[in-house]
């Protein structure tokens, strides 16, 4: 694991550097240093990663993901997901106990029931009863007034979607069908804010991912992270938390030594630069890619899986 954690380096939806310096598919090769067992950690992101892109899951990945649950692997679900939407990713794979990194880091939170060998605080907001409990176990919170009125005006055709600890998700219009997995209360724009916010979701869907992130870039947002994904979608979360920083603080709770992260979008290249061994899907835009040290298979083909049986 990298000494510095990296920060969020803005990365662009259009790779611009030379195509000779992208990671080579050379993932079987650069596995051979590493095998399962309680002294790895493999920081998995969700969608695009274990899930197809209509959220369907492979019983390749699945089972191989099980795998290193019961070999002893470190398995930690890093996700923008927030509570709820974990949890259905968590209940569609079969994890019952571990610690995960939501929110894009600006929370972490134990699963199940189990001693997770570090403490935690119960967690009420946003668990469903018939799903696998939750705790929370650290958070990052912020306030973002001054970044929600740029962008409320600056994208007035955006809405805006403001997740926080105590409460339900607030949104400020209706999100395209079956994108948004939590609970969430329609309020004005000037109401979006509360002090613990943990994460704010930008969709503008009358743009692509490019033309979102220029608009953005002319706003002058200060003080948070931020990331684009491959549709005009834009995470906001407080500065200096990403991915990378929750699963070092994950690594550091469980000691372990070594670290393998894989992804395939823009919030997940912190965590790629930051592991031992970062490993981008088939799938990944080049500028995601660039920032991992080799590429797996496309998740149309189960690449995770590829990947996690190599290590068995």
């Amino acid at each position: 694991m990298s000494d510095e954690t990296p920060k969020n380096t803005y990365p662009s939806p259009e790779y611009t550097g030379d195509p000779a310096d992208l990671p080579k598919r050379d993932y079987l090769e650069r596995l051979e240093d590493y095998s399962a067992g309680s002294d790895l950690l493999i920081g998995l992101d969700v969608d695009g990663t274990i899930l197809r892109h209509d959220t369907s899951l492979s019983d390749r990945v699945r089972e191989a993901i099980l795998a290193h649950v019961a070999a002893g692997t470190h398995i930690v679900i890093a996700t923008g997901r927030g509570v709820q939407g974990t949890q259905i990713a968590l209940d569609a794979i079969g994890l019952t106990e571990g610690i995960a990194v939501v929110s894009n880091g600006a929370m972490i939170i134990t699963i199940g029931n189990g001693d997770n060998g570090v403490a935690a605080t119960d967690f009420a907001r946003g668990v469903a009863a018939d799903s696998v409990p939750v705790q929370l176990l650290r958070a990052h919170t912020f306030s973002p007034h001054r970044e929600i009125k740029l962008i409320a005006n600056g994208l007035p055709e955006a809405v805006i979607a403001v997740e926080s600890l105590t409460g339900p998700t607030r949104i400020s219009g209706p999100f395209p069908e079956g994108e948004l997995m939590d609970d969430a209360v329609l309020v004005p724009v000037d109401e979006l804010v509360v002090p613990d916010t943990t994460r704010v979701t930008i969709r503008a869907p009358h743009m692509s991912a490019v033309e979102m992130l220029e608009a953005i870039n002319k706003l002058g947002l200060q003080g948070v992270e931020y990331a684009v994904g491959w549709s005009a979608w834009m995470d906001l979360a407080p500065q200096g938390i990403n991915k990378a920083v929750g699963l070092q603080e994950v690594a550091d709770l469980l000691g372990t030594t070594r670290s393998i992260t894989v992804g395939d979008s823009g919030n997940d290249c912190e965590m790629l630069a930051w592991a031992d061994l970062g490993i981008a899907m088939g799938n990944a835009k080049d500028y995601v890619a660039s920032f991992a040290d080799t590429m797996a298979p496309d998740v149309d083909d189960d690449g995770l899986a590829h990947v996690l049986e190599a290590l068995l």
